[in-house]
């Protein structure tokens, strides 16, 4: 944890040791991060001299991580398996052309040669990539998190390969390709992964971990309930998004897009996006100018566009519905605050999507040019009418839609609205 000065409350900005093992922040309750001495780092390194554009995967950002692969006090306790480094492809579209702009795809649930790949196609790596390196780091060998389906997938992948004990709570409704690959990773290491199945969504999957895994001596990893990991492993999406490629690549120019329309449910990605843009910014890689956020949500289950919509601060819990886009079905979470603050600060924008818009998506553009959207990614390009109505979405602007995980973890649902393309 070579450059990890320390750990803050993201609301009230206390500080913590960045060694603690810590929740929420006990004096507010809320999320708390990772702060790292740039300054230090600037000085060790130089300009980017920390960013190893040869290396595919995250850990190719270095000392802009808690654990710095290029250390090796730091790199003996990264748990790796080729995730990140996805590619940002151009996204041909009529609203585009009409508008002038370009719009490019960040797609996490494939692979593509000379790129890294999520080992569970899903952008959830990340975060579990980076978080179980820091527990192994700090000592941790037993983690727990609830899950829509994504996020379990992914600890029981990386527990196993570092060598430690998770347990996964999910709910029996999750899609079955992702119930089922956890359910066979629990059956081939049962001493590395538990699953449980609860009834409900992810607030009663995290009611059970916090009630009995919790006391059984389990670190919980529930999305910003870890002091900052998973923020940090998804803060590479910005990065990426952000580093020298094509013509910037000579001089190492780093230049953030315009738009960044992103698939909002607990809203990790976007707190560590706005985390990785400040840094750069903090480093004297870039200026002052952010893309405009724009969080999608279902309108099954749309606490964030809510709040936005309404002008309030923070989000009124309200039950969850139900939607195709499970990862969107977050009803409240404790971040959510500093989501809706991104959201104001950047001059983005809180919208959400009826699930016949997201099939209509995913069927079109598989008609189209054969691409396969997750539900999540589909909301995504489900917007991009009202965003051009509203001018968020400008002539010259590069605009990145958020494909989050592969259409093959939806299945069979994906599989009809391709006609059994997949």
């Amino acid at each position: 944890m070579k450059y990890a000065s320390h750990l803050a409350c993201s609301v009230c900005k206390r500080e913590f040791p960045a060694d603690r093992p810590m929740n929420l922040c006990p004096h507010d309750g809320r999320p708390v991060q990772v702060s790292l001495d740039l300054g230090r780092l600037r000085k060790d390194y130089g300009r980017d001299g920390w960013w190893t554009p040869s290396r595919r995967d995250l850990w190719r950002f270095g000392g802009l991580l808690p654990l710095d692969v290029n250390d090796p006090d730091d790199a003996r306790h990264v748990v790796t398996r080729g995730e990140g480094h996805t590619p940002c492809l151009p996204l041909p579209h009529p609203i585009a052309d009409r508008v002038g702009c370009r719009f490019e795809v960040k797609d996490e649930g494939k692979p593509y040669p000379g790129f890294g790949a999520n080992p569970t196609l899903s952008f959830k790596d990340r975060g579990m990539a980076m978080t179980v390196s820091m527990a192994r780091a700090l000592g941790l060998d037993r983690l727990a998190v609830p899950t829509q389906g994504n996020a379990g997938d992914s600890l029981a992948e990386y527990a196993v390969a570092a060598g430690i004990q998770a347990a996964v709570v999910m709910s029996p409704d999750t899609d079955l390709p992702v119930l089922a690959r956890v359910a066979a990773l629990a059956a081939l290491h049962p001493d590395r992964v538990r699953l449980e199945l609860v009834p409900g969504t992810i607030i009663d999957c995290g009611k059970r971990v916090r009630e009995h895994y919790v006391p059984a001596g389990y670190f919980n990893v529930a999305t910003f309930q870890e002091p900052g990991w998973r923020t940090e492993g998804k803060k590479t999406l910005g990065l990426e998004m952000a580093e020298p490629a094509g013509d910037r690549l000579a001089d190492r120019t780093w230049r953030v897009p315009d738009v960044i329309v992103y698939p909002t449910g607990g809203g990790t990605g976007v707190v560590g996006m706005a985390k990785a843009f400040d840094e750069l910014e903090a480093l004297g890689l870039i200026d002052d100018r952010r893309p405009r956020m724009v969080c999608v949500q279902s309108e099954a289950t749309a606490p964030v566009a809510r709040a936005f919509a309404a002008g309030e601060p923070d989000i009124s819990p309200m039950p969850p519905g139900r939607t195709l886009a499970t990862g969107l079905n977050v009803a409240q979470n404790v971040g959510h605050v500093n989501v809706l603050r991104i959201i104001r600060e950047t001059g983005g924008l809180a919208i959400a999507v009826t699930d016949d818009a997201i099939r209509t998506v995913i069927r079109d553009e598989w008609r189209a040019r054969r691409f396969a959207w997750s539900p999540e990614g589909a909301a995504t390009l489900a917007v991009a009418e009202e965003l051009a109505d509203r001018a968020m979405i400008r002539p010259g602007d590069r605009v990145v839609f958020v494909n989050t995980a592969s259409a093959e973890k939806y299945l069979p649902t994906t599989r009809d609205l391709l006609g059994g393309g997949l």
